[in-house]
């Protein structure tokens, strides 16, 4: 009863869209060109990914540390490791080039050698003054210019692993953006238009290679990588899926209006990313060509239906009807179960995932009804197919492929499961060998010119990714006190002493710099104040800082005095290492600062993205079973079979299991973009199954319940799409590898890679399992058969 009800109900649909073929189209264009509006509100993200939800407790300690200190990810990094840079043209250059960024409206602070203060004492006035390291109008002469490179390496310890590196000879300069423009758009324009080409007119001036470094200028370059990307993703996706779709089909027409199908997919995913004001980010970059991998598997569902209604019969609008009330429900159901893989991401609490989950699971229902209405539309306009056009139904390599397929299902079930358990067992051992990665800049392209600069910055002074201790000395001007001082600086010596991290900053290092200066810039007094020098020397300090604008404190200490933030840089290291490092320095903190006196927080960009790399991987799990069990009660929705589901379920996890163990044994590491791989390709790889098992029960039905007949007709009439529709996805989310992204390229091989093991999967297991689990059934056929 409900399956005539259903039958009538999809034959009423395809009734109405073949009756109301121009209204359609004139609202498929209304709200093509709607859509098209959306697009002004489209912009790259300004910021880097916080994969955390906002309430957890690693993002509130964050926003603490923000609200306290302001922005930390303001800074850039300029340095060299050149002798060159020591002779009066060189000089000169840097000068033009630090006192041009320094003059920019967009900088708050530049720290560099050119413009260096250093403190000096004033007895009369009982205060520290900042003198400048550098008399300019000496800077002509190459002897002063050697004797500023002898005071710099060697008098001035305070401005060690902050300016220059002793034992190389590498020097940097640190420019402080303002903490307004930072995650803005005029951050991109100071970059662009202000930084990179005064870094170039410099080179060119000495030779002298410039290393640039520092989240604001990775962000933005990453950016901008990630924009020329994009167009890079559609233009490939559209290209290489139209050449396959052609090479199968062999029709101009068939290509084209597959084409048109897509394009108007692509406007209205970028239309929708307007309409909800989603900014681009890595991950919903990669929703248009999505859209056009997934899309064209129903165009191929779609059309290779009509054609061999065709073939059968010759009647078009017989044949148009069927395409949509056949194929219709086939293909609703495997748009479903994929958009249902996108949609579990909108459940890890995380924003990022929520709208890529969002906008990709509403896009891929969008183009399966565009589909299901323009392809019998448009071939309602059209001619009925010639003969030529029905060639590959009967192409050679495609039945001895067929033929093959149902020979060893029949006949060799037995060595289809034991490779199924070798697999599972190769599988096993690889997934042990996983492991997780947590890089902030892993997922950045290799190729690009700042990765190199990465490198030299992490080299020579142990890295550029911000990591801050924030302390809470529960009292007014707690910080200044000898006793948290100290304290201060046994934590420092342990931060000094781990490799990933480099030379921490706090007010700290400013106290031991103020009693170096009270005793003349005397190096060997680079040390904390013993309690008989604290007083005097500390009113040296405040009094120098005291109403001036450039309060040495006021970066490293709050204003009230109660909290202070000790600063170090550490190296690109993953999650592992990371929680290492994590370990050495809450010892350390447990050990120096008494919880019923201090309060110390880790935090910084850093430590809050290995953090919510390791939650969007629980959560990420998480919603691969969410996923795993809602698109199995689809299934049983669908079949009302247990036996159907869980033949179709074991089938697919396999290929699931094949890629993980390959992550396993190739070191492909679990991170953000790795893990996405299991959602998409189970909500992908599931849609053969269907389709098959859709056209199982309705020949179940034509041939009076025979299960071997029913299982190999729709082996043969699905396994010509099966093939098609595999091909197309595994070659379309290959360009996936053209990415500069590393996380992009993992994503697209790995999916390609988990579609390769499913359609051979689909094509052997499924059916193999279907006579298994209808063994007695089957017996019974075999039975009356021979009598």
């Amino acid at each position: 009863m409900k399956k005539k009800f259903t039958d009538r109900l999809w034959q009423n649909i395809a009734r109405i869209v073949l009756k109301n073929r121009i209204t359609i189209l004139g609202v498929i264009l209304a709200i093509t060109i709607f859509l098209s509006f959306q697009w002004k509100n489209l912009a790259m993200t300004y910021t880097e990914a916080n994969l955390l939800p906002k309430k957890h407790i690693v993002n509130k300690q964050y926003q603490d540390f923000l609200d306290k200190f302001g922005e930390e990810g303001n800074l850039i990094v300029i340095g060299f490791k050149d002798d060159a840079f020591f002779t009066p043209k060189a000089f000169a250059a840097w000068n033009e080039l630090m006192t041009g960024l320094k003059n920019s409206k967009e900088v708050e602070l530049v720290v560099s050698l050119n413009d260096l203060k250093t403190l000096e004492k004033d007895t009369v006035a009982q205060k520290f003054k900042l003198v400048p390291f550098i008399d300019q109008s000496q800077t002509a002469n190459p002897e002063y210019i050697q004797k500023i490179k002898f005071e710099l390496f060697h008098n001035l310890p305070f401005y060690e692993g902050l300016l220059f590196n002793k034992e190389s000879g590498s020097i940097r300069s640190a420019i402080y953006l303002n903490k307004k423009i930072v995650n803005t758009a005029s951050r991109k324009t100071f970059i662009l238009e202000n930084l990179v080409p005064k870094i170039d007119k410099f080179e060119k001036t000495t030779g002298i290679d410039l290393r640039v470094s520092g989240m604001p200028y990775i962000r933005t370059i990453n950016a901008e990588n990630m924009k020329g990307e994009i167009g890079l993703f559609i233009g490939a996706a559209l290209f290489i899926t139209s050449l396959i779709f052609f090479l199968f089909f062999r029709s101009y027409r068939a290509t084209f209006i597959s084409m048109c199908i897509l394009i108007i997919g692509v406007m209205w995913s970028f239309g929708t990313l307007g309409l909800f004001h989603y900014k681009i980010t890595i991950l919903t970059a990669i929703i248009p060509p999505l859209i056009i991998v997934i899309g064209i598997t129903n165009c191929i569902f779609l059309i290779n239906k009509y054609q061999q209604e065709i073939k059968t019969h010759q009647n078009q609008a017989k044949a148009l009807q069927r395409v949509i009330s056949t194929i219709g429900v086939s293909t609703l159901m495997t748009n479903l179960t994929t958009a249902a893989g996108f949609a579990t991401f909108m459940i890890t609490g995380n924003d990022l995932l929520f709208e890529f989950g969002l906008v990709t699971s509403i896009n891929v229902i969008i183009v399966y009804l565009l589909t299901l209405v323009i392809v019998p539309i448009v071939y309602s306009f059209m001619d009925v197919p010639k003969e030529k056009h029905l060639k590959h139904l009967t192409k050679t390599y495609i039945s001895a492929l067929l033929n093959w397929v149902e020979s060893v299902v029949k006949n060799h079930r037995k060595m289809i499961y034991i490779i199924y358990g070798l697999l599972l067992v190769f599988s096993v051992i690889g997934v042990s060998q996983m492991k997780v990665s947590g890089s902030l800049i892993g997922e950045m392209p290799k190729t690009a010119s700042f990765f190199k600069d990465i490198i030299f910055f992490e080299k020579e002074f142990n890295g550029v990714m911000p990591l801050e201790i924030m302390i809470d000395t529960k009292h007014k001007k707690g910080v200044m006190k000898l006793s948290t001082m100290k304290k201060m600086e046994e934590l420092q010596k342990t931060i000094a002493e781990i490799p990933e991290l480099s030379k921490p900053v706090s007010v700290v290092n400013l106290v031991k710099y103020s009693k170096q200066a009270y005793y003349n810039g005397n190096p060997n007094y680079y040390e904390l104040p013993t309690s008989q020098e604290q007083a005097f020397i500390l009113s040296y300090a405040k009094n120098a800082t005291k109403n001036t604008k450039g309060n040495l404190m006021k970066s490293y200490v709050d204003s009230t005095g109660r909290y202070a933030r000790i600063t170090t840089f550490m190296k690109d290291i993953g999650t592992e290492e990371m929680a290492k490092v994590e370990g050495k320095l809450r010892s350390k903190i447990n050990k120096v600062f008494p919880k019923e006196r201090y309060e110390v927080t880790l935090t910084g960009k850093a430590l809050v993205f290995q953090k919510g790399t390791s939650y969007l991987i629980d959560n990420l799990i998480e919603s691969l079973i969410f996923a795993i069990f809602l698109i199995a009660g689809l299934m049983a929705y669908l079949f009302r079979s247990a036996k159907m589901v869980m033949a179709s379920v074991i089938t697919n996890i396999l290929p699931l299991c094949i890629t993980s163990g390959l992550m396993g044994y190739f070191g492909i590491p679990l991170k953000p973009s790795t893990i996405l791989v299991f959602s998409i390709a189970f909500g992908i790889s599931v849609d053969n199954a269907i389709q098959f098992m859709a056209k199982y029960r309705h020949d179940l039905n034509l041939y009076n319940g025979k299960i071997k007949k029913s299982v190999f007709s729709a082996l043969k009439e699905t396994g010509i799409s099966t093939f098609y529709t595999s091909i197309v996805l595994i070659v379309g989310f290959a360009t996936f590898t053209l990415s500069s992204f590393s996380g992009t390229i993992a994503l697209g091989g790995l999916i390609s890679c988990t579609l390769l093991f499913a359609m051979f999967a689909n094509l052997l297991v499924l059916p193999a399992l279907v006579l298994t689990f209808e063994k007695k059934r089957t017996k019974k056929e075999d039975l009356e058969h021979t009598h």
